[in-house]
Parts: structure tokens; C-alpha cells; sequence
């Protein structure tokens, strides 16, 4: 019988991680500022974060 362990994340995960973090803040922030531009562009770095994510972890999904 195994004992199911919890997978410590790679470095990458995490780096990748606070980069969603720190860019949906950023979006958020700018947005509420009434910056249009850089709330647009924060925004658009989020979703490009989330889609490499998203695509990482459909790569190896025996990693899950």
C-alpha cells in the first residue's frame, strides 16, 4: 500500500505562480486608477500566465 504524498511544486510552478499573482494585482489596481493602457496590458500578461500554466500542467498530466 502507497501513501499518497503531496507533490511539492517545482520551482517553475512557483515562479509561474506569482507572476499570475502579481499581474492580476497590478490589472486590478491599474484598472481601478482609471489607467486604461497599463490595465489592458497587465490584464493581457495575466492571460498570457495563465495559458502557458494551463498549458504546463496539461503537458504532464501524470505530474498532477
Amino acid at each position: 500500500m502507497q501513501r499518497d504524498e503531496p507533490r511539492i511544486p517545482a520551482l517553475m510552478d512557483l515562479i509561474l505562480r506569482g507572476l499570475r499573482i502579481g499581474a492580476s494585482t497590478i490589472a486590478i489596481v491599474e484598472l481601478l486608477r482609471s489607467d486604461w493602457v497599463g490595465g489592458g496590458l497587465a490584464s493581457l500578461a495575466w492571460l498570457t500566465f495563465v495559458v502557458v500554466e494551463r498549458r504546463r500542467t496539461d503537458r504532464n498530466p501524470a505530474e498532477r
